[in-house]
């Protein structure tokens, strides 16, 4: 039987203080789709999270989440994401919201698959729960979220497909990587380095002093540059991880 549970955090009452204070923002309601009993923090959200504010505990086959608005970030917890991620999507229909995946599978093809198909991607023991957090913060802001094992996949991919290329194309391949690169600027350049270890703006701007606002701006004119749909696109050409690697 299909079974869900509502954990939700009610923000805290306001001041008795008199002096006027800024509403809070709203926090996220987050879905958490896996088989009964496999969510493995059953203590998060923390009610004092600042971007959690309730989660929606979700069995197969998910049919709560084809409901517009029921959640704004889903949480997919699963043994084989090559086969689950897909029902996922099928089972959320037209309603689309940021996904990420938590799993053990760390190989190279799975990460890829999952990255590609617009998902973050948390590996079992490479994540703590403040990180969890952060991934479902910055899912909401278009971000791709990868914790370090999966990054490292990301860039191996890159590796396998010029190795696989044999001496002759890989040097094209190489060549062809190098003048796309050559497009950006120095600063560019270092916007990408960032974004490719799974940084989002904010974070790329207090590693080089910028803005958020002078990052985002930086990141349009490199996804015009690439040819790039969007930050997933731009760090699968970065890395040179296209065509994408198949399961």
């Amino acid at each position: 039987m299909r079974t869900s549970r509502l954990v939700s955090h009610s923000s805290p009452p306001p001041s008795s203080s008199s002096s006027p204070a800024l509403a809070p923002l709203p926090r996220l309601a987050v879905g958490l789709a896996c088989a009964e009993g496999e969510w493995p923090h059953e203590d998060w959200p923390d009610p004092d999270d600042p971007h959690v504010g309730r989660a929606l505990h979700v069995t197969p086959p998910y049919r709560e989440l084809r409901e517009e608005g029921a959640v704004d970030v889903v949480v997919l917890r699963c043994e084989e994401p090559a086969t689950e991620f897909p029902v996922l999507l099928r089972a959320m229909g037209a309603v689309s919201v940021p996904v990420i995946v938590v799993s053990p599978r760390r190989d190279t093809a799975t990460v890829v698959e999952v990255f590609r198909g617009g998902a973050g991607y948390l590996v079992e023991g490479d994540y703590c729960s403040c990180m969890l957090a952060s991934a479902v913060a910055a899912a909401t802001v278009g971000h791709t979220y990868l914790s370090p094992i999966a990054c490292a996949a990301l860039r191996e991919a890159a590796a396998q497909q010029a190795s696989g290329e044999g001496t002759g194309n890989a040097a094209v391949a190489a060549t062809a990587m190098e003048r796309l690169r050559n497009l950006l600027s120095p600063r560019e350049r270092q916007i990408m380095e960032l974004l490719s270890t799974g940084l989002g703006a904010q974070e790329i701007g207090l590693r080089l002093r910028l803005s958020e606002k002078t990052v985002r701006n930086n990141l349009s004119n490199i996804y015009a540059k690439l040819d790039a749909r969007g930050s997933t696109d731009a760090v699968l050409r970065w890395l040179g991880a296209t065509p994408a690697v198949r399961m």
